[in-house]
């Protein structure tokens, strides 16, 4: 079905479709062919509910774009599930001689809910009212005081799909997750992919479940007490698939590092955003989704007076109003601009949250020694430390990566830490190094734990990324199935130039159209309680637990103390009365602790205190209480 404007407007019907400058439209339905007609050129039938815009006074077009069935062909479609598609008319050269009007190609419903065939083909109606819902006590859920998890539907189960994960959501609750953030699944051309070539914003990818997988996925997950946040991408669209542009103006001037830039404020841009911000509705209304996390929003270029992102999240709590359930926005940003999450009341862009890779950067480089590309700025515990206390490193401070000044500074009076989601691991900082090796490649068992410990007790939002909390084997590279060769060999040699250019050996980067690069991701579940494996995966129970039992781990910025030794190699972040202390060195270190500790919360490779320090085996850290 084509998915309706709605939010207590007039409802769409379920072929209703949005093509402004077509001459006409047909719809054809299970190999039928139905003429359509304009949507407001029917008495009391218009999906925005709104009035004829001046500029469309002339009649040439529709006023609002919208085209609909006429009541008697709506009336001889069968109410069952039927394949459907769109051909538009086009009037080439008008009023000249050699005007003409050539038809398209059949194309997918830009708002289609199901893709069975994939994205090149005719579209399938979907009723997402259907499904018969568990979760009628589920309330919603808040970013403050969670722990995320990231998670890739393909590659969180050999099966790769949403029953096959629904099996494994009891380990993720008893291990202390609150939210399970999910790589984006809307349909993209191939069977394999992170999530980022979509192409059909409305679908669920066929591969996963489909729409009704989902739904089951996340009533699961209620059922779990666990929240789903859905990772969405409005900044570019994928290279192949993409029909929008047949019906309207989706692109500007202009490129992303992704493709052709996404029309947010020019000709046209107003059926754009409504095709985003119904979107964002319908996930949801109909999916009951909790939350999103909005990719790369600094690749949103939009001058408008009102920025898509404070659309995004006035639409976000008016769902959220009506549909009683509590629902909250993350932003991907490498600004480093706190207007991100600033209430749009004050000309903030609304966000609940925002990614903080600078804190990554610095924990990254003290846990691994890494230093090359955009590590170099993070090359010491200052760094971290810094980040520690007030979220963004580059707080208007040069970024040699940039060649410039970056980024502004935290209020700490405005801004709470809990605004800031942190990791260790996540999907790209895994997956944009040339082998995709994860840290136990390449660090101890003891080296985890560290790693666990620092993200468990540090001041953000802490979000694990799937098969870190037990250190899986499995490395996470870059994988594409793109059926067009010309287009695969473009990925092949882009994905080797940009390793190269970071110093990586480009003969080492996995062929990312090969079936064993995806395969070589699929997550062991029976390695998770096996060796080191499970030592890891205790450590990881016990400081999720530590820190939901300890309110002072999560505290304002006007808690958050640092004291660090270069040299040393040891860093105390103190949180009132509560301190962390962590050795990033190999030897063994006494750490001091500023005041004499009562008690240890929790430790690993440590000491008993003794007076104001504590003794730290390499790689050792402990929590404690004054």
């Amino acid at each position: 079905m084509s998915y309706s404007a709605g939010n207590g407007r007039a409802p769409l019907d379920r072929f209703d479709v949005f093509a402004p400058h077509a001459a006409g439209v047909v719809v054809r339905i299970d190999g039928q062919d139905h003429e359509m007609i304009k949507a407001l050129d029917l008495p009391g039938h218009s999906p925005r509910g709104l009035e004829p815009a001046p500029e469309y006074a002339s009649g040439e077009h529709s006023p609002m774009g919208w085209w609909t069935l006429p009541d008697e062909a709506a009336e001889s479609v069968p109410s069952t599930t039927v394949r459907y598609g769109y051909i538009l008319s086009k009037v080439l050269d008008p009023g000249t001689p050699e005007e003409r009007t050539i038809e398209s190609a059949v194309l997918p419903d830009p708002r289609s809910m199901r893709q069975p065939q994939g994205v090149h083909e005719l579209s399938c109606t979907y009723d997402p009212a259907d499904f018969e819902w568990t979760d009628h006590d589920w309330g919603g859920a808040d970013l403050e005081d969670t722990v995320l998890y990231e998670m890739h539907i393909g590659t969180f189960t050999p099966e790769g799909t949403f029953e096959a994960a629904i099996e494994h959501l009891d380990a993720l609750a008893e291990l202390g997750i609150d939210a399970v953030e999910v790589l984006p699944v809307n349909g993209f051309n191939g069977s394999r992919n992170w999530g980022y070539d979509g192409v059909a914003w409305y679908t669920t990818q066929e591969e996963y479940g489909g729409p009704i997988g989902l739904q089951r996925f996340v009533d699961a997950c209620h059922e779990r007490n666990l929240a789903v946040v859905l990772d969405v991408v409005y900044n570019h669209l994928g290279p192949s698939g993409n029909y929008l542009p047949e019906f309207f103006e989706v692109f500007t001037a202009g490129a992303s590092s992704w493709g052709e830039q996404i029309n947010l404020d020019d000709f046209g841009s107003d059926g754009v955003r409504d095709h985003i911000l119904d979107n964002v509705r319908m996930w949801q209304e109909d999916f009951h989704i909790d939350g999103f996390r909005i990719d790369a929003v600094h690749a949103l270029k939009d001058s408008r007076a009102r920025h898509i992102l404070q659309q995004i999240s006035d639409r976000v709590a008016e769902t959220s109003q009506r549909t009683r359930r509590r629902a909250f926005t993350i932003a991907e940003s490498d600004l480093n601009d706190v207007r991100m999450v600033e209430d749009t009341q004050r000309n903030g862009l609304g966000m609940d949250g925002q990614w903080l890779d600078d804190w990554h950067h610095g924990a990254h480089w003290a846990l691994s020694g890494e230093s090359q590309g955009y590590y170099e700025d993070f090359a010491s515990l200052g760094a971290l430390a810094k980040s520690m206390t007030g979220a963004f490193f580059h707080d208007g401070s040069f970024s040699s990566f940039r060649g410039r000044s970056h980024g502004g500074p935290v209020d700490p009076q405005r801004q709470k830490p809990w605004q800031f989601v942190t990791y260790t691991q996540n999907h790209d900082q895994v997956g944009n190094r040339a082998t995709g090796d994860r840290f136990p490649q390449t660090l101890s068992t003891d080296r985890l734990i560290l790693a666990a410990a620092l993200l468990l007790t540090q001041p953000y939002t802490p979000m694990i990324f799937q098969g870190e909390e037990w250190a899986a084997s499995t490395p996470w590279p870059f994988f594409t199935a793109h059926p067009e060769p010309e287009l695969a060999d473009a990925v092949r040699s882009g994905r080797k130039a940009e390793f190269a250019r970071m110093g990586w050996d480009e003969d080492s980067v996995p062929d990312p159209q090969a079936q064993e690069t995806f395969d070589s991701a699929i997550l062991k579940w029976d390695e998770r309680e096996q060796g080191d494996h499970a030592k890891v995966l205790a450590a990881y129970r016990e400081l999720i637990d530590l820190r939901r039992r300890t309110p002072e781990l999560r505290g304002g910025f006007e808690t958050i103390r640092t004291e660090f030794d270069e040299d040393g190699r040891w860093l105390v972040l103190h949180r009132g009365p509560v301190s962390a202390a962590f050795n990033f060195g190999d030897d063994a270190v006494d750490v001091p602790l500023g005041g004499a500790a009562s008690s240890v919360l929790w430790s690993h490779g440590a000491e008993e205190p003794a007076g104001e320090s504590i003794r730290l085996q390499g790689s050792g850290a402990a929590v404690l209480r004054a």
